[in-house]
């Protein structure tokens, strides 16, 4: 079942970046520093990514904000039967990452259910009684070995994801929620059917590129990635949203209305504040406490200790 089309990857590349090392908007804004400090003012930023000295601690802190991003997922309404998957590269052993058992509906997953996985397949920790979604496998581990540079992926079937991968298009910068993601969304335009396959997995992550986190799967749904689950999380509820946004739009537009996109160097100056990892841990952290709050059973080391 292997697949010969040749795949491409579509780059929201419309206008180019200014190319002023501090991005500046057509006002004359410009960012002297980017990320969760410029959005802090008054004092310090409440939520910044910790750091470790014990990798298995950190392993532990990383499953927990794992499942609190499938919390999240699940109160959104992002399931679709045994569909989707999230990924979290191991700290203790980075060659080696884990995900989500299959069958387990993503509200009621916790930080003990994950299953730790190595690049061959192997279940080599966590919850190895529980099978993977071998799609999940194909995806995530292709992705894991071309792309060191990122921790976490997130994929699920959500409904305006995949209501809007059917065009095949990057989102438009239209709002300043979008332009988060200006320069850095792919598109994956050649669907090949479940991706159970390996090669289908490194075609998804071929499309991803270099540095994109972005990517929309045609045909298919969304896909996420980041330097923290959180960050990957929240950049697939924005990505959710967006599409959302953008279906709404263009309905509208069809209807007669003018759309208006954000020029190029204002979009690369919101990207450059809103758009860095810290940032986006940060804003991650607002869903988080609220799961927490309502119900924090998936929080299993913390509650052991």
């Amino acid at each position: 079942m292997t697949s010969t089309a040749t795949t491409t990857a579509t780059t929201l590349q419309n206008v180019s970046i200014p190319s002023q090392v501090k991005p500046a908007s057509t006002k004359g804004y410009t960012v002297s520093k980017s990320g969760a400090d410029t959005l802090s003012f008054g004092n310090a930023n409440p939520h910044q990514i910790p750091k470790f000295d014990d990798p298995y601690k950190e392993r532990e802190w990383i499953l927990e904000h794992m499942a609190g991003v499938f919390r999240v997922f699940g109160r959104r309404g992002f399931t679709e039967g045994s569909a989707g998957h999230i990924s979290v590269r191991d700290p203790v052993d980075p060659t080696t990452f884990w995900i989500n058992p299959l069958g387990i509906h993503f509200s009621l997953l916790k930080a003990s259910d994950m299953v730790r996985v190595d690049e061959e397949g192997n279940l080599v920790g966590g919850n190895t009684s529980a099978p993977i979604n071998a799609a999940g496998f194909a995806i995530h581990s292709a992705l894991h070995k071309a792309r060191p540079d990122i921790n976490a992926a997130c994929h699920t079937h959500s409904k305006y994801g995949k209501a809007y991968s059917t065009f095949g298009k990057p989102l438009e910068m239209i709002n300043q929620d979008a332009c988060i993601i200006y320069n850095n969304q792919a598109v994956y335009d050649d669907f090949g059917g479940v991706a159970i396959e390996k090669e289908e997995g490194e075609a998804i992550a071929k499309a991803a590129g270099e540095s994109n986190r972005c990517i929309i799967l045609q045909n298919h749904g969304l896909l996420t990635a980041g330097r923290t689950v959180d960050e990957a999380g929240y950049l697939f509820t924005l990505m959710e949203t967006s599409c959302e946004v953008q279906l709404l739009a263009d309905a509208a537009a069809a209807g007669g209305k003018e759309k208006k996109i954000i020029p190029a160097p204002e979009a690369a100056y919101t990207a450059s504040v809103e758009g860095d990892s810290d940032k986006l841990y940060l804003d991650f952290q607002n869903d988080l406490s609220y799961e927490i709050a309502m119900d924090d059973s998936f929080m299993t080391f913390t509650k052991a200790n």
